[in-house]
């Protein structure tokens, strides 16, 4: 397996297993920072602050203090969507969907030196993301979510499958993930899987940490 670009930086193993999914919609139940200690303890290596609808102030201020946690953890950390968020909290990674800025475009605005990762729901944007220099792709959703309203179709494993001989490039299904469906995933191709309701409405967190990442021990 091949790691391009700025994922040099970092461990390879960051590229694989559970890459936690932080959301803001979550805070009003949970706390992201406990959340995020909690992941550390676990041994969660990759972490992604998604804010879809906070101002850029309120983003920055919740991301900066997530940044520091991963930080005194070892966790790489992502912002999602931001390029500018991800540069002024000095992340190590923004992940782009297909409606925010162009790949090329945000190369650009994060440099050479962060982690690009890129969401893919088909083959011709498995491609696309791979051509143009992305450190590694999200691809689903594999099961039906309700993290995301009007998410595109649903893949299924065979999705997976489908694309895999088509990237290089770690990839990480996501999508109504649960620990049962992982080992299943893996053996379609996948690296890990990318979860955040999965985590963030566990009754039992550390129970859940520990399921999610049993089946890459």
């Amino acid at each position: 397996m091949t790691f391009p670009r700025s994922s040099r930086h970092h461990s390879d193993s960051c590229f694989n297993g559970l890459y936690l999914i932080l959301d803001e919609r979550w805070t009003s139940i949970c706390s992201l920072s406990d959340v995020l200690y909690e992941a550390g303890q676990a041994g969660v290596k990759l972490v992604q602050y998604r804010n879809k609808l906070g101002s850029m102030k309120q983003a920055y201020s919740a991301a900066a203090v997530l940044r520091e946690i991963a930080k005194e953890w070892g966790m790489v950390f992502v912002v999602n969507d931001r390029c500018d968020l991800a540069v002024t909290v000095e992340a190590d990674g923004v992940h782009l969907g297909q409606t925010d800025l162009p790949l090329v475009y945000a190369r650009k605005l994060v440099g050479p030196d962060m982690v690009i990762g890129v969401s893919t729901h088909n083959l011709e944007q498995v491609q696309a993301a791979t051509i143009g220099g992305a450190d590694y792709l999200g691809f689903g959703p594999i099961f039906p979510t309700g993290t995301k309203l009007n998410h595109d179709p649903v893949v299924g494993v065979q999705g997976m499958k489908d694309i895999r001989a088509f990237t290089t490039l770690p990839v990480f299904a996501i999508g109504g993930v649960s620990p049962e469906s992982i080992s299943e995933l893996c053996q379609a191709g996948a690296n890990g899987v990318a979860v955040a309701s999965g985590i963030l409405d566990a009754a039992d967190r550390p129970q859940a940490f520990t399921q999610f990442l049993a089946p890459f021990r």
